[in-house]
């Protein structure tokens, strides 16, 4: 009995230690927090600026040919012979793809024949029929029998016509779908034909700005992949009815494409000036702390410094910095900057990196050599 509480006591006592200790070394661990202070975090900034800026309506469209068709032949049969190369820019009218039409030009050839013996024997009984030896019956059913003829020339030569297919407009041709020796029933895809200058460019945009839209009026498009160039044109039209699901209007815009550089079905960014510039203050979009309840930026003040006071330009590199969240109302983009409508002044700093570790009153330092672009019009760099 007596052994069982001596090894409690022992036990007991290794516990009290253990606790002790830990105890101890939480303390030093408190104490040393304590001395060092809060910390101090790196961010870099931004300072509010007032700029010029131009309200604009802005969309996503999809080019289309002004003149485009996938070309088919009307009538089944064999590819005789292709007259283009795939990719080649062919003129109006221009010979693509001839099918085998050799029975029926032979048909052709017959029955011009025809009408050329009942062209002779209509001239024959004129010429009899003012001497009075037919009868104007006989001259009326030559007549008759020669336009019959005429008429089936030329029907048998839309036959032929048919077997040859022509560009219906001027235009670049694609790839081509057949090989010769292939037979196609009709309305098979031969080649696609595309009219790349001029342009058009299909958009949708809100009932509400309806006011900004006007035949004749400048757009600009910035082709969202590749160089990203820019390209200028005007409103060509737009429909007269809203639709009904979506309360949205289309609009047609027509573009000049010389270097054949804007395709059909390419997806592009659309942006239409509306009204007069205005001046509005700007921040890089990267300050913006966007929440769902309201979005917000991080003001850096000097440490101690009232609420309504914003840290001056010169002590921000090197003072005693804070930072205040403070909410703000954010306009319109473009590019790289935000435009901002309530909650800050014109001057005030505001973190632009680094926010997510941020709470009121965290102590700061600021380092600027690596900070969020404030490009109002960015141009993607391709490495």
């Amino acid at each position: 009995m007596k052994s069982w509480l001596y090894l409690v006591a022992v036990v007991v006592v290794i516990v009290l230690l253990i606790a002790g200790a830990k105890a101890v070394s939480v303390s030093r661990t408190i104490a040393h927090f304590k001395a060092q202070g809060e910390p101090v975090y790196t961010v870099s900034t931004a300072t509010v600026q007032r700029s010029t800026w131009q309200p604009s309506l802005a969309a996503v469209g999809s080019l289309h040919a002004v003149h485009g068709a996938d070309l088919s032949p009307e009538v089944a049969g064999i590819v005789d012979g292709i007259e283009f190369d795939s990719g080649q820019d062919v003129r109006a009218g221009q010979l693509l793809v001839r099918l085998r039409a050799a029975d029926d030009i032979a048909h052709l050839e017959s029955l011009k024949a025809s009408a050329g013996l009942a062209q002779v024997v209509y001239t024959r009984d004129q010429a009899q029929f003012s001497a009075q030896a037919v009868s104007q019956a006989v001259l009326d059913s030559d007549a008759a029998n020669l336009e019959a003829a005429r008429a089936q020339v030329r029907e048998q030569q839309a036959v032929v016509d048919k077997k040859l297919i022509r560009a219906p407009f001027a235009g670049r041709v694609g790839i081509r779908a057949v090989d010769p020796g292939q037979y196609v029933a009709a309305g098979t895809k031969l080649v696609t034909l595309q009219a790349l200058d001029p342009i058009y460019v299909d958009f949708y945009l809100p009932q509400q700005s309806l006011p900004g839209i006007a035949v004749g009026k400048a757009v600009r498009v910035t082709v969202a992949a590749g160089s990203g160039a820019t390209y200028d044109g005007r409103i060509s039209a737009f429909n007269p009815q809203i639709d009904s699901n979506t309360r949205n209007v289309e609009v047609r815009a027509e573009f000049r494409n010389p270097k054949r550089e804007l395709l059909p079905g390419m997806y592009v960014n659309v942006v239409i000036d509306s009204g007069q510039p205005e001046s509005r203050l700007t921040l890089p979009q990267a300050a913006i702390v966007y929440n769902a309840y309201s979005d917000s930026v991080f003001v850096v003040k000097p440490a101690g410094s009232a609420a309504g006071a914003s840290a001056s330009s010169s002590s921000t590199p090197n003072g005693a910095l804070t930072v205040q969240q403070q909410l703000v109302e954010v306009g319109p983009t473009r590019g790289d900057q935000v435009s901002i409508r309530k909650g800050l002044e014109e001057g005030d700093i505001v973190v632009t990196s680094g926010q997510l570790k941020l709470k009121n009153g965290a102590r700061v330092t600021v380092d600027n050599s690596v900070a969020p672009t404030d490009d109002p019009h960015p141009t993607p760099t391709n490495e």
